[in-house]
């Protein structure tokens, strides 16, 4: 007898849970490097040649999945450097301190939260800047350390408000439109509102017998006792 499978949801910050279909998904997302050695047997995998016994040549420009760049990324040894995509480089840093809505996060990155928490693995200058625009900071048993303050989303904040009105007052509507422009974590976060939204008119209609918690709220106590038993 098959057992129902269970979502399993991404890890946190800079660390990938290896059981959560989206952070293996994640995981395939391009970052533009520069091979700083030559890479032997890697020019199929990349690209850039026809036969599996081809190197890389030193130098060479390259687009990888992130999962193969933390790999090969090594600081001392500097067999990579790994480059910022776009979306994380200083003019649109810019634009999403002005007006974070204005921005399609599903077409510049549908992962835009997870994988920018990912980049900060490689040593590059800018990663105080972007982890200010994804992470502003954290305090104790969070995931970045960037300050002592308390862990807040900047541009998440400020597209939170937006995401969870539209998922309440969306009731029997189509949503493809309300979704189109949200990265995936922002896409999970509209259908436990509209789920709420539903389980709630359920219950006013007398449809339900009660109304239980969020498995996100159940999910939060459970972490947050077993910090306190830890």
């Amino acid at each position: 007898m098959s057992e129902a499978y269970f979502p399993v949801g991404p890890g946190l910050g800079m660390e990938e849970n290896f059981l959560s279909l989206d952070d293996i998904l994640m995981s395939q997302e391009k970052v533009p490097g520069r091979a700083e050695s030559a890479l032997p047997r890697l020019a199929v995998m990349l690209g850039q040649g026809a036969g599996s016994a081809e190197s890389v040549p030193e130098g060479s420009k390259l687009e990888m999945p992130l999962w193969l760049a933390k790999g090969l990324h090594d600081s001392k040894r500097r067999i990579i450097s790994v480059e910022l995509p776009k979306i994380y480089r200083e003019a649109w840093r810019t634009v999403f301190s002005a007006d974070a809505n204005v921005v399609d996060l599903h077409k510049m990155g549908p992962y835009y939260y997870g994988f920018g928490s990912q980049l900060l693995n490689f040593e590059n200058p800018e990663n105080p800047e972007i982890a200010q625009t994804i992470l502003q900071a954290t305090g104790g048993g969070s995931v970045l350390p960037v300050s002592d303050s308390v862990c807040v989303p900047q541009t998440f904040t400020a597209r939170f408000r937006r995401i969870m009105d539209s998922s309440q007052n969306a009731y029997n509507e189509d949503t493809s439109a309300l979704v189109a422009r949200l990265d995936e974590l922002e896409r999970a976060l509209f259908q436990v509102g509209q789920k709420g939204l539903n389980d709630f008119q359920c219950w006013e209609k007398g449809q339900a017998s009660q109304i239980t918690a969020s498995s996100l709220v159940q999910n939060y106590g459970k972490r947050k006792l077993a910090e306190v038993d830890g």
